[in-house]
């Protein structure tokens, strides 16, 4: 039997209405059931700069102003309230000049890195709504996670308003967390892209006993998120989720080069129009990188050849040449792959070794095995494996790491 053509019209127009569907956050959902968890509760939150929805309301405000709730503390982690700290650079406790609210810092001075049992007396609930990139090293995570030990010791409950993972939840790539290089950029054992949502990690970090004691977990979930959505296809706008993180091109193009920034050699393109989005240096030709990159055919990404002066980084004030990543299909490109294959592409288009030229520097390789949260990929540079070795040799640790997450998905 022949289907009506009208059938096949509107099949299609569900189809397209179906991938376009609007994207509810974690705080959306809540404030459509009136706030339901909350009420009747003292409440802290755990807030910055991102913590807005697709229309500009601050959660901040929201959540002051909702009936039967009663916010009585925000806590801030690095980058500050309103992301505009610096990397790195310490915080002391402050007062929310619009709300009058007390702000107590996550991120310093000295050792503070999780709510104290002083921070938190009095609490019935912390919330949890930040908007992080993707990627283990970024701290937000990192704090999360040891917010959720210290409310289990106080007895406090912790609540996730859940938001996109920017990068899609398909995606899972890069070297796994080996347990002896964990530090605060690295803190989980996830690999460096690791396709959950906030609320899902959550999920894990306290299914898997990777704190002291499980917390009172609750995730107000999404929805109209899907695993198949990078930021893009969520239509919501994009909130500088750090200084440098200015934007989604930002955020993808971060695992993608950051690592390879840590050895120097290449600059990555801060200060510029394209921070974390380039692969450049004065004695590349940037055609033949172009040429060199595009012929891998990793797909998802086309690298464009670009010149510019560096405004900061590696040769700053010096015109550099290089490639631009511009990325086709942001769900499918191999982000943590590229910083290997820029390194290839350095040594067989510009005839230089960066990783044995920083080994000569005398170049502390630290951070970069924190990054990576192992010394396996180091190894591998100081034996002259080529990208597709190093690469190749994370299959495993993503398959099994692809194994262990599903129980604790939510999204699908």
């Amino acid at each position: 039997m022949r289907s009506a053509p009208w059938v096949f019209g509107w099949l299609a127009g569900w189809l397209c209405l179906a991938a376009h569907a609007e994207v509810r956050l974690g705080s959306d959902v809540l404030a459509a059931r009136d706030f339901k968890e909350l009420r009747g509760k003292r409440v802290g939150l755990i807030a910055n700069q991102t913590s807005v929805n697709g229309r500009g309301e601050s959660t901040i405000d929201r959540l002051r102003h909702a009936s039967g709730v009663r916010l009585v503390t925000l806590f801030a982690l690095e980058h500050g309230l309103d992301g505009k700290v610096a990397a790195g650079v310490e915080f002391k406790d402050s007062i929310h000049a619009a709300s009058g609210l007390p702000v107590k810092s996550l991120y310093g001075p000295g050792p503070t890195r999780r709510p104290t049992p002083a921070m938190l007396k009095g609490l019935d609930a912390l919330v949890y709504e930040i908007q992080d990139t993707g990627i283990r090293p970024y701290t937000y995570i990192s704090s999360m996670g040891l917010a959720m030990e210290a409310c289990a010791s106080a007895g406090v409950e912790f609540i996730v308003l859940d938001r996109p993972n920017p990068l899609g939840g398909q995606r899972v790539e890069g070297p796994m967390l080996d347990p002896r290089f964990r530090s605060f950029v690295g803190q989980w054992e996830i690999p460096l892209i690791y396709g959950l949502t906030c609320g899902e990690l959550a999920r894990m970090i306290n299914g898997e006993g990777w704190i002291t004691n499980r917390c009172k977990l609750t995730v107000i979930a999404m929805q109209g998120w899907r695993r198949s959505m990078t930021w893009p296809d969520t239509r919501l706008p994009w909130n500088p989720t750090s200084p440098n993180v200015r934007s989604f091109d930002t955020a993808i193009g971060l695992p993608a080069t950051g690592p390879v920034g840590e050895i120097g050699g290449l600059n990555i393109g801060l200060g510029s129009a394209y921070p974390f989005q380039c692969l450049t240096a004065p004695w590349l030709d940037a055609n033949k990188m172009a040429t060199y990159l595009n012929g891998l055919r990793l797909g998802g990404v086309k690298f464009l050849p670009v010149s510019f002066k560096a405004p900061r980084g590696a040769y700053t004030g010096s015109t550099v040449h290089g490639v631009r990543l511009h990325f086709t299909n942001g769900a499918t490109a191999p982000l943590a792959a590229i910083n290997y294959y820029a390194l290839d592409a350095a040594r067989k288009v510009g005839h230089r070794d960066l990783f044995a030229e920083a080994v000569k520097a005398g170049r502390s390789f630290a951070m970069f095995d924190k990054v990576n949260g192992t010394d396996a990929v180091r190894k591998a540079l100081q034996a002259g494996k080529p990208a597709a070795s190093i690469v190749a040799a994370w299959h495993s640790g993503e398959t099994a790491f692809r194994a262990k997450r599903r129980q604790y998905l939510i999204y699908f």
